[in-house]
């Protein structure tokens, strides 16, 4: 599990944005899922904060996650995020300390 990356990200959403930014990732969750090398891909909103989205993901390597951000509509929303966000994400890396859920 050594080389896997993972990592929660906290996407903080203009109230009035908030709708639009769900609606466009809703799409991208089962394409990032179809992705080789990912893992674990999963959209959350904070129960008490409805625009925060928290994102979990887990990547077989960091090779995988650039590929998956060197995708065109990830690069287009990378250089729009901020029509979106009142400020720019907050990404953890974190350690798996258990196996994925997911199939290897």
């Amino acid at each position: 599990m050594n080389d896997r990356c993972a990592f929660i990200l906290h996407a903080y959403t203009r109230p009035e944005k908030s709708a639009e930014f769900e609606a466009l990732f809703a799409g991208y969750v089962a394409a990032s899922r179809a992705e080789e090398g990912c893992l674990e891909y999963h959209m959350l909103r904070d129960a008490q904060d409805p625009t925060l989205f928290i994102f979990f993901e887990v990547w077989q390597s960091p090779e995988h996650l650039a590929a998956h951000n060197a995708l065109p509509h990830m690069r287009t929303f990378r250089e729009q995020r901020m029509d979106f966000l009142i400020r720019d994400f907050e990404i953890r890396p974190v350690e798996m300390l258990s196996a994925s859920s997911a199939r290897d």
